[in-house]
Parts: C-alpha cells; sequence; structure tokens
C-alpha cells in the first residue's frame, strides 16, 4: 500500500512552466502602450498570480486603479490567443506523472486560473484524459487558501482527503492543503511570489526539483 491514494498539484508555477507565455502577454500589453518590454527576471516570480501579479510587475497597477481592468483584460485577451505557445511540463514532472500512473496512484490538478484559460492549456499540453479531476479557480465557490477546490478535487477522484497529498509553489496552496488535511508539499522550484521564503510556508515537505518527488509522492504507507 502506498502512503497517498491521490497527488494533487497547482498549475502555474509547480506542474507547468506557464511563465514564459504569462510574461509574453504581459509584455504585449506593454508594447501597445509604447513601452519597452519588462525584464522577464522581474515577471516570472509573480506569474502564479496572474492578471493581478503580471499587471502590477509591468505597470505598477493595483486592481483598485482606475486603469487596471482595461489593462487587465487586453493581458487575458493576448494570453488566451497564444495560451501554450511556449508552456512546458516542468523538467522531471513526466516521469513523476507517469510514476504515479505506474504505482496506481491518482493525480489531478487544482489551481486558481479559472475555467476559461484552465481547460484549453490543460488539453494542449495533453494532460486532459489522464488527470482524475481538474479544479480550476471558479469551480467551486471558493478559490485556494480556501480548502474547497482541494476537497472537490478528491471527491471527483473518489479518494479520502487524509490520504491526498497537494504540491504548490505558493503560501496559499500550503494553506489550502493544510485546511483540507492533506499532506502539503513545498514546489520551491517554482515561481514562489516575492512574500515570505518558501522555507518558512510551514509545508510538511519542501522539494528544489521535482525529481525530488518521486519517491516523496511513491512511498509505502508507513505501519505503526
Amino acid at each position: 500500500m502506498h502512503r497517498f491514494d491521490a497527488v494533487f498539484f497547482d498549475l502555474d508555477g509547480t506542474l507547468a512552466d506557464t511563465a514564459p507565455d504569462l510574461a509574453a502577454a504581459a509584455n504585449r500589453v506593454v508594447a501597445d502602450h509604447g513601452r519597452p518590454p519588462v525584464d522577464y527576471a522581474l515577471l516570472r516570480p509573480v506569474a502564479s498570480h496572474g492578471a493581478r501579479g503580471l499587471i502590477g510587475a509591468a505597470f505598477g497597477k493595483a486592481p483598485t486603479d482606475p486603469d487596471f481592468p482595461a489593462l487587465r483584460d487586453a493581458f487575458l485577451d493576448y494570453y488566451e490567443a497564444d495560451i501554450a505557445a511556449r508552456t512546458t511540463l516542468f523538467d522531471g514532472m513526466p516521469e513523476v506523472l507517469s510514476a504515479l500512473e505506474a504505482a496506481g496512484i491518482r493525480w489531478g490538478i487544482v489551481t486558481n486560473k479559472i475555467a476559461r484559460f484552465t481547460t484549453p492549456l490543460v488539453a494542449a499540453i495533453g494532460l486532459t484524459p489522464r488527470a482524475s479531476a481538474v479544479v480550476s479557480g471558479d469551480t467551486t465557490p471558493h478559490a485556494k487558501p480556501h480548502p474547497a477546490p482541494l476537497l472537490h478535487a478528491a471527491e471527483v477522484s473518489g479518494v479520502d482527503p487524509r490520504r491526498c497529498a497537494y504540491v504548490g509553489d505558493d503560501l496559499r496552496d500550503i494553506q489550502a492543503g493544510k485546511a483540507a488535511g492533506m499532506v502539503t508539499v513545498t514546489a520551491a522550484y517554482g515561481y514562489c511570489g516575492e512574500g515570505d521564503p518558501p522555507e518558512q510556508w510551514g509545508g510538511d515537505h519542501l522539494v528544489r526539483h521535482p525529481g525530488e518527488l518521486l519517491a516523496l509522492l511513491t512511498a509505502p504507507a508507513r505501519i505503526s
């Protein structure tokens, strides 16, 4: 018997490296306003925060700014039109997913990205038929850090949340996983934002490369 019946992954910055496409969309909006492109190194850390993070980094605009809605809508339209041009699974992640499947462990995706973008992106990178659940930010009434999306993923997958792990690259991922009663794994190789360092998020485990997930997620159950 394995330690976990299912493993759920955040999407942006954990399962897939989506930052190149997100940054490209942001810089198309920047170009529309006659500005020079923003350095990718400034955009990548905030990629997990979607339009709020990228428009904030590119324009210094918060969601409360009157200019924000128009900038956001332009960004989202550009992103939707080219959603998987540069996006790939992180190095080592294909092997992790294959190992989970070989071990009979279900896996799924729980993201705050809304279904408008999650559905075509997951399909474009070939994961739709393999995932036991794909939960978007608007699938349930609450988004992470609320546990509802993770609990929904467990229900759809037919597993006990207490026998699940959640892997994410943002503090809210760890908060959501803990609230759902899951074992939490901090993906320190991801985008990780600009707040407290991932070592301080309180996850049960921390990995610095997807390859480190192999032994952790396919480990046998402990016999007490």
